[in-house]
C-alpha cells in the first residue's frame, strides 16, 4: 500500500528546499501528558489537564503523516535529508497535534523489477563489519545501536512536544516484510546483512514471519530495540508507540506479546504511553483481533464496517485512530474528515505532500483535507470534548456529536438539504461553519421547541452546524 513515488520524493525535496511556508502564530503551547484513555469518554485520551468543571480534559487527535518523517528516503545515495522543521511548521499551520513518526526496516529496496532502488538512513544499529553486506556496506552489528538514529529519533520527538504535536513512534514495519520483493534479504537480520545472526538462527524465516515469536535470538535483538527506543524517549510527554505498520495474522500473537513487552519495561519507567495496534491494509476484516488486543488505541481497515463512506460511531472500546493509510493507501476527501470526527473517531491522513497526486476530485482537494483536519480540531478543542458522544438519532443526516441538552455538532453533507436536529426546548447559539472556505457563514440564536427544529446552511455546499445551549 505504501507506493513511495518520485513525485513524493519531488515534494520532500521542495520541503527541504522550504517551499513550504512556516507558520508565523506566536509561540504554541507544549503538549502536556503522558496520555491516557479518558476514563469517561474512552473514544479519546487524556493528558492530565483538567476542564472547568474539573473533569479530565479529552484530547482528540488528528493531522497529517508522510513517509520521511523518520528516517531520509531517496534515489540517491545517500537519500536527501528531509528538513523535519519545516514540516512541523506546515503540521502547526495546518493546526494538526498528531503524526505518526515511520519506520523503514530496509537500507536499500525496490518496490518492483528493475525500479531504481530507493536508500533510507539512518538504521538503529551501527555497520561495523566486517564484511559487507549485500548493499555493499559493513555488516550490521545487532549488539551496537547506531545512536545517531536514536538521537534523531529524540530530537525529532522533542521538537514536535514544543510544538504541540503527539508523536506514534513506529516500533516495525510489516508492509515491505509482506510486499517488497525479496526484502527479507534486505533486512538488517538477514545473516548475510549482519555479524550476529547464522542461517541457523534464523531458518525458515521468509518475509514478514520475521515478526513471529518463532525464534529466539530475533526476539531478544527486538527486544533490545524496543528497551532502547523507551530508554530513549521515556521522559517526554508526547509519546505514543505502534508495534508494527500493516502486519498481517501470522504476527497477531507476537504483536501481543509486544504490546505487554513494551507496558512492563514502561511499568519500571517514570512514564508510561499508549500502545498501539493497526491493521493489516485494506482487502481483509482483522478488526475483531484489533478489538481482541491489549493494545490502547487501534487503527482499523474500511473491511468490515465502511470506514470510507460511512464510519461507524465509536462505542469507546478502543480509541480509534482512523488512518487513511489504511483504508485507501493514498485517498480520502473533506467529507471523510467530517463524518469520521463527528462519529467519536480521531481521523489522520496518509499525505504524500506532492501537489499532483491522485486526490478525489482534484488535486486541491489534497489542501482541503489538510486545512478541514485542522477545522475538525479548532471545534474539538472549543467544545466541552469529554461530555460528548456520536449521537446519530439527533440528526436525520445522521452525523452528529454531541452532549444532550448542552452541546451540538451537525454535519450535512449534502448540499442545499433541510435537516433537522432534536433538541430539548430552550435557547440555542447557533454557528455555521463552512467547512470549504474555513469561515463562520452565520451565527444567531435559535429558540427551539422540544422535539424536532429544522436547519438549513445559508451557503452552498456541505456544512457544519453547532449548538450550545444558552
Amino acid at each position: 500500500m505504501k507506493n513511495i513515488s518520485h513525485s513524493l520524493l519531488t515534494a520532500l525535496v521542495l520541503l527541504t528546499a522550504g517551499h513550504i511556508a512556516r507558520a508565523d502564530s506566536g509561540k504554541p503551547a507544549k503538549t502536556t501528558g503522558p496520555l491516557r484513555v479518558h476514563p469517561t469518554n474512552p473514544r479519546y485520551f487524556t493528558d492530565g489537564t483538567k476542564n472547568r468543571d474539573g473533569s479530565p480534559k479529552a484530547v482528540y487527535l488528528t493531522g497529517s503523516h508522510t513517509w520521511a518523517d523518520l528516517q531520509d528516503i531517496g534515489l540517491s545515495n545517500p537519500p536527501p535529508a528531509f528538513d523535519f522543521d519545516a514540516y512541523l511548521d506546515f503540521l502547526k499551520r495546518h493546526h494538526h497535534n498528531f503524526i505518526r513518526l515511520w519506520r523503514w526496516e530496509f537500507s536499500q529496496w525496490t518496490e518492483r523489477d528493475k525500479q531504481q532502488p530507493f536508500y533510507c538512513t539512518p538504521q538503529p544499529w551501527n555497520r561495523t563489519g566486517p564484511g559487507e553486506a549485500l548493499d555493499g556496506k559493513p555488516k550490521f552489528n545487532l549488539e551496537q545501536f547506531d545512536e545517531e538514529y536514536f538521537q534523531r529519533l529524540r530530537s525529532r520527538v522533542a521538537a514536535a512536544r514544543e510544538r504541540g504535536i503527539w508523536v506514534s513512534i513506529m516500533l516495525f514495519e510489516g508492509w515491505g516484510l509482506r510486499f517488497v520483493p525479496n526484502g527479507w534479504r534486505a533486512h538488517p537480520f538477514y545473516p548475510a546483512n549482519n555479524i550476529n545472526l547464522t542461517e541457523s538462527d534464523v531458518k525458515g524465516i521468509k518475509g514478514i514471519n520475521l515478526l513471529t515469536l518463532a525464534w529466539p535470538k530475533v526476539t531478544a535483538f527486538q527486544e533490545a530495540y524496543i528497551r532502547k527506543v523507551i530508554d530513549t524517549v521515556n521522559d517526554l510527554d508526547n509519546v505514543l508507540y505502534e508495534i508494527a505498520n500493516e502486519s498481517d495474522f501470522t504476527t497477531t500473537q507476537w504483536q501481543y506479546y509486544m504490546i505487554g513487552f513494551v507496558k512492563a519495561y514502561e511499568s519500571t519507567k517514570a512514564k508510561q504511553h499508549p500502545v498501539g495496534m493497526t491493521s493489516i491494509g485494506y482487502g481483509v476484516d482483522d478488526l475483531d483481533r484489533l478489538l481482541k488486543s491489549p493494545a490502547d488505541w487501534i487503527s482499523p481497515n474500511p473491511d468490515h464496517y465502511d470506514y470510507k463512506s460511512d464510519p461507524p460511531a465509536s462505542d469507546g472500546a478502543k480509541v480509534i485512530i482512523l488512518d487513511t493509510d489504511h483504508l485507501w493507501g493514498v485517498g480520502g476527501n473533506v467529507s471523510w474528515v467530517w463524518k469520521s470526527f463527528l462519529r467519536g473517531l480521531n481521523p489522520i491522513w496518509m499525505d504524500p505532500l506532492d501537489r499532483v497526486s491522485v486526490w478525489e476530485p482534484t488535486p486541491a482537494n489534497g489542501e482541503a483535507v489538510r486545512n478541514n483536519l485542522g477545522y475538525t480540531l479548532d471545534l474539538a478543542e472549543r467544545m466541552n470534548l469529554t461530555a460528548m458522544k456520536p449521537l446519530p438519532d439527533l440528526a436525520s443526516t445522521a452525523y452528529c456529536l454531541a452532549n444532550a441538552a448542552e452541546e451540538y455538532l451537525v454535519y450535512q453533507p449534502k448540499p442545499g438539504e433541510d435537516f433537522f436536529v432534536e433538541l430539548k426546548v430552550g435557547a440555542y447559539r447557533y454557528e455555521w461553519f463552512n467547512p470549504s472556505t474555513g469561515e463562520v457563514g452565520d451565527s444567531g440564536i435559535v429558540q427551539a421547541a422540544d422535539g424536532k427544529q429544522q436547519f438549513k446552511a445559508p451557503f452552498e455546499g456541505d456544512a457544519v452546524l453547532y449548538l450550545k445551549v444558552q
